[in-house]
C-alpha cells in the first residue's frame, strides 16, 4: 500500500492486556460490500472498554494487536457496494466494533457494517452522540425488546444514575411508565432531575419501597444494570405473575426460587451478540434511529462527563471510567471537531 498521507491513519493500538497505548500510524481501511468508511470524531469509552483492555471479558474478545472502542460519532467518507441509505458527509454514530476482531474507534477512521449505524441526532455534539451506542442498544433491548415496555406501568432501574441506567430511566419515561430507579444518596437529585423516583439503595430495604411505591405488589419491570446481588434483589422485587426481570449482567449463579415463587418472567440481555455473531445487525440501527428520534423530540440526552480527552490521553480516559469517579459518560475526542453540534 502507498505511504502517501491519504493511504493511512492514526489510531491507538493495544499490543497485550494492560499494555500501554501506542500510537501507530497504520493503512486506512477501505470500506468492502455493505460497509461505510467512518471519519471517528468521536469514541466513547465504556467499562467493557476497559474490562476488554485488561484481558478481563472472557465474553468480549479482541484479538491483540488491536484497536479498542465500541462507540463511535463521525461522518461517512465514502460507502462501499451495495450499501444504502448513507452517503459521504452523512453525520452517523453506533457501537461498531472493539471486540470480536472488529477495528474499534479509537482511530481516526474505521471501516464498518453499515447495518449497525443511524443518523446522529442533529442537537447532539459527537462526543454527545458517542457517549449513547453501547447503552441505548442495551436498554432498548431490555425495555422494549424483552419486556414489552407500555404506558402506566411502574418499572425498577437499578442503577439508575449509571450508563445504562440513566438511559433506561429515560426511555422508560419516554414509554409513558412510571419510573423508579435505586441509586446513592448522592445520586438521589440527578436520578430526580430525570423525572424518576430515586430509592437510596444502601439505607431501603427491598420489602420498604416495595410497600411504598407499589402497595406491596411489586414492579411490573426491574431492570437490573448492576449484577451480583441486585439480580437477587430484583427477584425479590417483581410483581406476581405478570412481572419481568431484566438483568444486561446477569453473569453469575443465582437462586431463582425467589423469581419462580412469584411465577415472573426473566430476560437476559446480552448486546454484544450482533457483532460477535453477525446476527441482527440491523436492528441495532434500527433502535438507534428511533433513538435519534427521542432525542431530538427532548425525551432522551446523555450525561456527560465534564473532563475531555484526546488520543494522546486516553490513558487517562481509561483510568476515569476504571476509578468509579466519572460523572457521566467519557468520551475520548478524536477530533478538536467533536464538541460542536
Amino acid at each position: 500500500m502507498s505511504n502517501h498521507p491519504t493511504a493511512t491513519m492514526r489510531a491507538m493500538v493495544l499490543t497485550a492486556p494492560n499494555a500501554a497505548f501506542v500510537s501507530s500510524t497504520v493503512a486506512r481501511p477501505t470500506p468492502r460490500a455493505g460497509e461505510v468508511l467512518v471519519r471517528i470524531l468521536a469514541s466513547g469509552v465504556n467499562p467493557l472498554d476497559t474490562k476488554i483492555r485488561a484481558g478481563k471479558a472472557e465474553h468480549a474478545r479482541h484479538p491483540l494487536p488491536g484497536v479498542l472502542g465500541m462507540d463511535l460519532a463521525g461522518t461517512v467518507e465514502a460507502v462501499g457496494p451495495q450499501v444504502e441509505g448513507f452517503k459521504p458527509g452523512d453525520e452517523v454514530y453506533g457501537f461498531t466494533g472493539g471486540i470480536g476482531g472488529l477495528q474499534g474507534s479509537l482511530a481516526e477512521f474505521a471501516a464498518v457494517d453499515s447495518q449497525l449505524l443511524a443518523r446522529k441526532p442533529a442537537n447532539l455534539s459527537m462526543r454527545e452522540a458517542a457517549a449513547l451506542p453501547l447503552v441505548v442498544i442495551t436498554a432498548w433491548e431490555g425495555l422494549v425488546d424483552r419486556a414489552r415496555l407500555g404506558p402506566g406501568q411502574r418499572v425498577l432501574i437499578h442503577g439508575g444514575a449509571g450508563g445504562v441506567g440513566h438511559v433506561s430511566v429515560q426511555i422508560a419515561l419516554a414509554l409513558g411508565a412510571e419510573v423508579f430507579a435505586t441509586g446513592s444518596a448522592g445520586q438521589a437529585a440527578y436520578i430526580r432531575s430525570l423525572g424518576a423516583t430515586p430509592i437510596d439503595h444502601a439505607t431501603t430495604p427491598v420489602e420498604e419501597y416495595l410497600a411504598q411505591h407499589t402497595e406491596g405488589k411489586g414492579f411490573d419491570v426491574v431492570y437490573d444494570t448492576v449484577g451480583g446481588p441486585v439480580l437477587d434483589a430484583s427477584f425479590l422485587a417483581v410483581r406476581r405473575y405478570t412481572g419481568h426481570v431484566l438483568s444486561c449482567l446477569g453473569w453469575g449463579t443465582h437462586a431463582l426460587a425467589p423469581l419462580s415463587f412469584r411465577g415472573a418472567s426473566y430476560s437476559g440481555v446480552f448486546t454484544l451478540l450482533p457483532i460477535l455473531t453477525g446476527e441482527g445487525r440491523a436492528h441495532h440501527g434500527e433502535i438507534l434511529a428511533q433513538a435519534t428520534a427521542l432525542i431530538e423530540r427532548g425525551l432522551l440526552m446523555p450525561r456527560m462527563d465534564p473532563q475531555h480527552f484526546t488520543l494522546d490521553t486516553v490513558e487517562a480516559a481509561h483510568a476515569r471510567v476504571t476509578s468509579g469517579q466519572a460523572l457521566g459518560k467519557v468520551v475520548v475526542d478524536v477530533s478538536a471537531d467533536a464538541g460542536t453540534r
